[in-house]
């Protein structure tokens, strides 16, 4: 379980300081540049990431379930999950119409995953990376509101033609179809259905 927690911290962390330090943030990327800054970021979010796949992988095994989800709500789960993946492939695509409405579709499909995941799993190891990932999602959403009205951020995307947002569904619809066909068993080791 540390090396979840552990993971989770780092992960997060990373994406954290766009939350609570944008300035320092701001002035990281003018001092070392552009690029030294995403390989730092990149770096640091690769180790927590799989410090988190690793650490998810082994507390799920013996975590304790603090509740059995019914059968029926793996269904609601996989319907969540089908939106998840469509609003990040509206994150994927270049703005059509359905990105200026979202505005953040990468949160939503993060606060998506997470949600649905929740519904689906008892355990404690998930309850914890579930609820640390829908947690954060929300508390950069805010952050993100915050910025906007301060002027560190761009509240606006401009919209494009509807065949992006096509482009966006299919994105998100094969991406779902691939990972329900064989790239959650692959990677996480438990098969979605």
């Amino acid at each position: 379980m540390l090396v979840l927690i552990l993971g989770i911290i780092v992960f997060l962390g990373i994406h954290s300081v766009r939350i609570v330090a944008p300035e320092w943030r701001l002035a990281k990327i003018e001092q070392w540049g552009e690029g030294r800054w995403k390989g730092l970021y990149s770096l640091i979010s690769l180790t927590g990431f799989v410090l988190l796949v690793w650490g998810y992988g082994m507390a799920r095994l013996g975590a304790p379930i603090l509740y059995e989800p019914p059968v029926w709500m793996k269904h609601i789960t996989a319907l969540l999950m089908l939106f998840a993946f469509i609003f990040l492939g509206v994150f994927i695509a270049k703005p059509g119409r359905m990105k200026p409405a979202l505005k953040h579709p990468m949160l939503i499909a993060i606060k998506t995953w997470a949600l649905a995941h929740l519904l689906a799993n008892g355990d404690l190891a998930s309850l914890i990376l579930f609820l640390s990932f829908l947690g954060w999602a929300v508390a950069d959403r805010i952050a993100i509101k915050r910025q906007e009205r301060a002027g560190l951020a761009a509240p606006y995307i401009v919209p494009g033609p509807v065949s992006n947002d096509v482009i966006a569904v299919i994105v998100g619809v094969v991406l779902y179809a691939l990972f329900v066909w064989k790239l959650h068993l692959l990677l996480i080791g438990v098969s979605p259905m």
